[in-house]
């Protein structure tokens, strides 16, 4: 039941307001950190600081604040977009309150690739660990889609079966992997199994944009045909929906956002998962207005965990996931006592 109608105006309207959200976070993150920069100074600083010849900040602090935080920030909120958009679309497809976007193994062929490329000590070529987790979060999408896919549709408990094989099979390469790997590997191995922003620089920013951007455009496109689809197949097909070009069309939009997000940062769990819900509790199940809340809100949420994670211990840094996963479980526990999902 929807709280107002959706209109092109109200979708502008609490967008910007996300937007705005999102940048309050992001000047904050800005700020924060384990090296004191005064913050009305900061807040200076990034009005004019940036500019050549400018002493509003020492040559250290426009360092930290330009070139360590600032991608950071950004890259940490184009994964938590992508993955809260991915969600919105994994449930509303699987017909699954408790869906994320690692519900189909995305999550463990990646990891795979990943622990691979860190085992044989190719971390030093550029993307060369990326390249190899998106290569095996892409064989995983192939292979679940192979196996749910029967008499050319796609069904969703077909679907779900799959992946939870695919991911079981996927846990046990893991853990043979990880249980021959030196203990300099294992600390790699474990930042990227919870995920780790550290790595952050502008190439990966700008890539991470255009495929976020892609997927996301794909999948809004489809807002209005996802909500006849969600309502009931068959009323879709005759209002002229042809649900199983948009089913895989989505399917495959949401995958690449996942793959994307996960080959480039880990797997940072349960921002797929909450981010969807909140916002249909806050503004309703109309994807019209819950894909763009879900994409802002949930890059808001992955800032604000991401720099929780970096300055809650003293000279130690988190991994992102830590942080994702104390706030996502005791809600994950929430969903599962609702009667009403």
């Amino acid at each position: 039941m929807e709280r107002s109608v959706v209109t092109l105006s109200r979708v502008i309207k609490i967008s910007l307001i996300l937007l705005a959200v999102f940048s309050v976070i992001a000047v904050i993150s800005l700020l924060v950190g384990p090296a004191r920069i005064s913050f009305f100074q900061g807040l200076k600083g990034l009005l004019f600081g940036w500019q050549d010849g400018s002493t509003v900040l020492t040559p250290t602090e426009k360092t930290i604040i330009f070139s360590i935080r600032l991608p950071r920030v950004l890259f940490a909120g184009l994964v938590g977009a992508s993955l809260s958009a991915a969600g919105v679309i994994f449930q509303a497809l699987l017909r699954n309150p408790l869906a994320d976007p690692y519900i189909l193994g995305i999550s463990g062929g990646s990891a795979v690739g990943a622990i691979i490329g860190i085992i044989i000590g190719i971390g030093a070529v550029p993307f060369a660990i990326p390249g190899l987790a998106f290569c095996g979060a892409a064989s995983t999408v192939t292979l679940v889609f192979f196996i749910g896919r029967s008499n050319r549709e796609l069904h969703s408990t077909t679907l779900l079966l799959a992946g939870v094989i695919v991911n079981a099979f996927f846990s046990a390469v893991i853990m043979f992997l990880l249980s021959i790997s030196t203990n300099t590997e294992l600390h790699s191995i474990t930042f990227w199994l919870m995920g780790d922003l550290a790595l952050s620089n502008w190439f990966k920013i700008l890539f991470v944009t255009l495929m976020s951007f892609m997927g996301f455009s794909v999948i809004y496109s489809y807002a209005r045909s996802l909500n006849l689809i969600v309502t009931g197949e068959e009323t879709a097909l005759q209002l002229g929906i042809n649900v199983e070009r948009t089913k895989i069309v989505l399917f495959m939009a949401g995958s690449l956002l996942t793959a994307v997000a996960v080959s480039f940062s880990g797997i940072i769990g349960f921002v797929g998962l909450i981010i969807p819900h909140m916002m249909r509790i806050l503004f309703g199940s109309d994807h019209r207005l819950l894909l763009p809340a879900s994409f802002l809100f949930g890059a808001s949420f992955l800032v604000v965990a991401d720099t929780i994670a970096r300055t809650i211990i003293p000279h130690t840094e988190l991994p992102v996931g830590v942080i994702t996963a104390i706030c996502g479980a005791p809600y994950f526990v929430y969903l599962l006592r609702r009667r009403s999902i």
